[in-house]
């Protein structure tokens, strides 16, 4: 099957090439529906990472025409996300959004976050899934999950001189330029990853904005647990710390520093 999101050699996307990345983990069962939602027209190529499903996620991704990159071993929800952005770097990306293939959130909004980048009101776009907490709670956020949401939300907007809605959204577009700036490949490899790479495009300089996105939450829809949910908590605040320790001069933290470990060709 031919696929309709590859580039072609000498072809020029318009106002920029826009390439979706989706870290993957068993969403064979979420993939179709997510990829349907993506407005026609709105990417130039969608990606996807496997990270060693034990389903069919492969073989329904190349069904739907997906380029498709298989890890040999499992690396993890920022392992995963490492992969993708190097991949749409090298494929030339002016714009990139990372959705998770999972169904949770509303991939209809493609466009409008790229477009917001675009025209140069900020360089990365976040989905808000806490429009209203009635919202939030309708749409199956677990209660505790959403108190947690909050509290960290609330936290690192002042630690880090932001007002976004939801520092922890699985929905995020970044300018090009924010991807070869900084050094996500010295992040970790677990969810983590997230929190470090706001921190960072903070202390960059890039501008940091969100559109509200409706989630879902759903039995096939993935999400960890709450042993894994506190520990990703208390690694977001070590981040904090990091940041201003970073900041002040007093803690040196290399995944602040200006050098990359990856460079592209």
């Amino acid at each position: 099957m031919s696929n309709p999101f590859s580039h072609q050699p000498g072809s020029v996307a318009p106002r920029g090439r826009v390439i979706a990345v989706m870290p993957a983990y068993n969403a064979a069962s979420t993939l179709e529906r997510t990829v349907a939602d993506i407005p026609e027209s709105s990417v130039d190529e969608i990606v996807l990472v496997d990270d060693c499903s034990s389903d069919n996620t492969v073989e329904v991704a190349k069904k739907l025409g997906l380029t498709v990159i298989q890890h040999e071993q499992n690396t993890g929800y920022g392992g995963n996300q490492k992969t993708c952005y190097r991949y749409a770097l090298d494929a030339g990306a002016d714009y990139v959004v990372m959705i998770h293939p999972d169904y949770q959130y509303d991939s209809r909004v493609v466009p409008v976050a790229i477009e917001l980048i675009r025209l140069g009101i900020c360089d990365v776009i976040l989905g808000s899934r806490i429009r209203t907490r009635a919202e939030a709670l309708a749409g199956g956020m677990p209660l505790y999950k959403y108190i947690a949401n909050r509290a960290l939300t609330i936290i690192e907007n002042i630690a880090l001189g932001q007002n976004l809605g939801d520092f922890h959204s699985g929905f995020r577009a970044y300018r090009r330029e924010v991807l070869e700036k900084i050094p996500f490949e010295k992040n970790s490899d677990d969810f983590v990853f997230d929190s470090q790479f706001l921190a960072q495009a903070v202390q960059a300089g890039f501008k940091l904005s969100d559109i509200p996105v409706p989630v879902r939450y759903f039995e096939e829809a993935s999400s960890i647990n709450f042993k894994r949910s506190a520990r990703y908590g208390l690694l977001t605040l070590g981040v904090l710390v990091q940041y201003w320790g970073n900041r002040l001069g007093i803690w040196k933290s290399d995944i602040f520093s200006d050098k990359k470990t990856y460079l592209v060709d």
